[in-house]
Parts: structure tokens; C-alpha cells; sequence
């Protein structure tokens, strides 16, 4: 029988211990989960995109239920920031640049959807957006 000051003293350390950081957990992962998170950013902006569409397509049909989008364009462009196209499918390119991205103390804390579009971005030669989003999430998730 494990004793109750046994399981209060696990209970306090793991609500005391440090805080995981976005840079932590990415670091945790094996290169194979890394691709596949990043594959599955990619794969949820496809399918963002595809239902999209579908909302367009019932504005043009005149469905009754369909609600006015907003800027069809700007969403597609800033879902397709998430997504390096010079990269294409070697998504390991992207996770071997979020592990430098990382390696920068000062990113630490940027969570990964945002250094995703970071490094993709900075991945197509886009730098100078790149930069401008780096230094407001820098400043906006200070580790």
C-alpha cells in the first residue's frame, strides 16, 4: 500500500515543477514525431482550405444557410504562410529548421504554430516577414 505522504509529496512536485516551453517539448521529440507534427500542420491547412471552398462554393449556389467569409484571399495566404513550398514534402527540412529555430533562447517560448509559419516563411526566402513575426513574438511570448 503506498502511503498518502508518498502520493501528496509526487502530487506537490508535479505541480510545482518547471513549466514546459513550447522550445521543451520540441525537444522531447523524436525526428520522426517532429515530421509528423509538421506534417499535420500541414495537413490541417489543406483541409482548412478544402472546407473553405466548400463555403464558397454554397455563396455561388445560394444556399440558404451559407454566411458571408471574410477576405477569401488573405485566409488562403495565411494559411499558405504555414506551409514552406520549397520544401514541398521533404517536411524534414522544416522540423531540422524548427530544431535551430528553437536552439535560440529567445524562441523558446514562441509556441510551434507560429514558429511553423516562422520558419516556413524564412524556408521560401519570405525573410523579411519572417523577421517581422520572429521579433513580435519574441517580444509578445518572452521566455
Amino acid at each position: 500500500m503506498i502511503k498518502p505522504i508518498l502520493i501528496l509529496s509526487l502530487l506537490v512536485s508535479f505541480s510545482l515543477g518547471q513549466k514546459r516551453t513550447p522550445a521543451m517539448y520540441w525537444e522531447s521529440l523524436e525526428m520522426n514525431e517532429k515530421v509528423a507534427f509538421v506534417n499535420g500542420v500541414y495537413a490541417a491547412g489543406a483541409k482548412l482550405k478544402f472546407h473553405h471552398r466548400q463555403e464558397v462554393k454554397k455563396q455561388y449556389n445560394q444556399d440558404p444557410n451559407w454566411v458571408e467569409p471574410y477576405y477569401i484571399e488573405r485566409f488562403y495566404e495565411i494559411v499558405d504562410e504555414h506551409r514552406s513550398k520549397k520544401a514541398g514534402y521533404q517536411v524534414n527540412l522544416v522540423a531540422e529548421a524548427m530544431d535551430a529555430f528553437y536552439s535560440n533562447y529567445d524562441n523558446t517560448a514562441i509556441p510551434l504554430l507560429e514558429a511553423v509559419r516562422i520558419v516556413s516563411l524564412a524556408q521560401d526566402g519570405n525573410t523579411e516577414k519572417a523577421d517581422l513575426y520572429l521579433l513580435k513574438a519574441q517580444k509578445r511570448y518572452k521566455p
